[in-house]
């Protein structure tokens, strides 16, 4: 379970994040995560930005995974 500092640097980290690198992250869920993430590239373009930082804080809460950004890297 993430800790209540890391769900908000989570929260911070989220809302620094751009289109193409929330697309890029999704697409890696695709393979890390415990349930099905299966957004098609059209949803994906067609969603504001805010509504996709919101997603991404959800899959990794739910997968109780902190993203590493700093080398665009997968989740640690």
């Amino acid at each position: 379970m993430l800790q209540s500092h890391q769900v908000e640097e989570l929260l911070c980290l989220a809302c620094g994040l751009d289109r193409d690198t929330l697309i890029m992250q999704f697409k890696r869920f695709q393979h890390l995560s415990r349930f099905p993430v299966d957004f098609t590239d059209d949803f994906l373009t067609r969603q504001p930005v805010e509504r996709l930082q919101h997603i991404f804080v959800a899959l990794c809460l739910q997968n109780q995974k902190m993203p590493d950004l700093t080398t665009q890297a997968s989740f640690s």
